[in-house]
């Protein structure tokens, strides 16, 4: 994996768990506004909205670098989508470049998969 697709996945990563931490609260804020005077709405929706526009423009520049499949992609596009679904995102990216870490080590001493 070269630096390029390393680091789109890490703004991926990065941004994934505060776009889902962002869409929980905008849910809390809809109910707090039909059951109270309480209204952070406009607030939270657009904190929310730049956050999700964020990851999907880092979703698309992840997708090409490192050429996944039409599944991947779409998975990790619906979990952006699922109210906590940035979380699991964050944790497959995670475990994914510290597999990417793993193989380029191996790669570098030589290491040939048995």
């Amino acid at each position: 994996m070269d630096i390029k697709t390393a680091s789109a996945l890490r703004r991926l990563r990065l941004v994934s768990a505060p776009e889902a931490v962002s869409f929980l609260v905008l849910l809390v804020c809809s109910v707090l506004k039909r059951t109270t005077d309480f209204n952070a709405v406009p607030v939270m929706g657009a904190v929310h909205g730049v956050l999700f526009v964020l990851y999907v423009l880092f979703w698309a520049d992840a997708w090409n670098r490192a050429k996944w499949g039409f599944g991947t992609a779409a998975l990790y596009f619906v979990l952006s989508v699922l109210p906590t679904g940035g979380f699991f995102a964050e944790r497959r990216l995670r475990r994914e470049a510290e597999s990417a870490v793993i193989a380029a080590r191996a790669r570098k001493e030589g290491v040939v998969n048995a």
